[in-house]
């Protein structure tokens, strides 16, 4: 059994590795269900229609260059490469690389009351389907 532990992960965002300021990350891949129900059926049939996948990411803000405030900013509106490992090790099949294009199109770049940490939870849609390397 491969059971890793959940904190090593290296996520970009734009070639911009952002794996510091990160705390947690949720990919969600799933694909539309289209129901096939004909007549004479006795319960709901489907069959698989596109990927409809998702990233979900949280965020410590940070304002310095390349860091998450510059980087979601400067790609604010526009599609890009997002990647994510479990960890730093080579790509592998116990190593995947999810790689995927994302249209950044929500950010929170000020949040946080007084003595918090400034964070900001995202989710993005993924365009298209997410690629699995394993070499």
């Amino acid at each position: 059994m491969a059971v890793y532990l959940a904190n090593t992960g290296v996520l970009t965002v734009n070639s911009v590795d952002l794996s510091t300021l990160v705390t947690n990350v949720v990919i969600n891949r799933s694909f539309d269900e289209l129901e096939i129900t004909s007549l004479g059926d006795t319960g709901h049939k489907f069959v698989k229609g596109l990927e409809a996948s998702s990233i979900s990411i949280d965020f410590l803000n940070d304002s310095a260059s390349a860091k998450t405030l510059q980087t979601l900013n400067t790609t604010w509106g526009t599609s890009v490469t997002v990647t994510f490992k479990q960890t730093s090790a080579a790509t592998s099949a116990e190593n995947p690389l999810y790689t995927m294009t994302c249209l950044i199109n929500n950010t929170t770049p000020v949040n946080g009351a007084v003595a918090d940490l400034s964070t900001q939870s995202v989710t993005w849609n993924v365009m298209g389907t997410i690629a699995i390397t394993t070499s």
